[in-house]
């Protein structure tokens, strides 16, 4: 019953996402998307690890590490939705923390304080002067709203921002949703736009957008971007898929390491 209920879920959300240009790569998609789910929500996220740990490349790496890296993940989602980021990020020498956002149903809001104490013992344990941030759906705009309350002077921790099928417009898959954070990424909802005109020209110089053309939450997809942030169109992968996608994982990983070539904007 819990694994036809998962595909149940997972069909409605394809077939309401109408996700364009796949014939009968649908098929493959709706696959994928289903078994990324039972990987992550049956086989993974009830059995926690580590949630809110700095955890360092191995000890062969020491001396050369990248950029320490904060994985913010998405709704009803916990840090087990990054495993396989986790360790791709670990090959690269990137010290992690992956964070659990809670409560589960509350205020994207009320999840900055929770970054806040990632980023400060991230940077703390490793004696980095900058961090980068990945968020996953809802994990996007907690960032955001994360980076909004930081100072000027606190930005400058700040190496890069990378979101992977983030609500940034919001999405009409949570209509009639019951909880507030659901509320708050309605489609063009309130919050929202607020959060969008809260934003300045040096923090959107930070982000970086992974657009997921076939993503069956983020509705309307092509839609899901930010005025002056770069955006890297993906097809043929599902939303959950994102995390655990080869392809994405290894474009992640070039963000990063991309950001000890670029220059901190002033």
């Amino acid at each position: 019953m819990p694994l036809l209920l998962q595909f149940l879920v997972i069909l409605a959300t394809m077939l309401m996402s109408r996700t364009p240009g796949l014939g009968r790569g649908w098929w493959g998609l709706l696959w994928r998307e289903y078994t990324a789910a039972v990987k992550i929500f049956m086989l993974r996220q009830p059995w926690p690890r580590q949630p809110n740990t700095v955890q360092m490349p191995p000890a062969s790496a020491a001396g050369r590490s990248g950029v320490p890296v904060v994985l913010v993940h998405g709704y009803v989602c916990n840090h087990r939705v990054w495993d396989d980021m986790t360790l791709a990020l670990h090959n690269a020498n990137h010290p992690v923390i992956a964070v659990d956002l809670e409560p589960v149903f509350g205020s994207i809001e009320d999840y900055a304080p929770i970054l806040e104490d990632a980023v400060t013992r991230l940077m703390a344990q490793t004696g980095a002067k900058q961090v980068a941030l990945v968020g996953h759906s809802m994990g996007g705009l907690a960032i955001r709203a994360w980076l909004r309350m930081v100072t000027p002077a606190q930005l400058k921790r700040v190496a890069g921002i990378v979101t992977l099928g983030t609500p940034h417009q919001g999405t009409s898959i949570t209509r009639g949703a019951p909880t507030l954070n659901g509320k708050q990424m309605l489609f063009k909802s309130e919050w929202v736009q607020t959060l969008a005109s809260s934003e300045d020209e040096q923090r959107r110089a930070l982000m970086r957008i992974a657009l997921n053309l076939n993503d069956n939450i983020c509705i309307s997809q092509r839609e899901q971007i930010l005025p002056g942030v770069p955006v890297t169109e993906f097809h043929g992968i599902g939303h959950l898929e994102m995390c655990l996608n080869p392809r994405v994982i290894r474009w992640t990983c070039e963000q990063l390491a991309d950001l000890g070539t670029q220059k901190h904007p002033s």
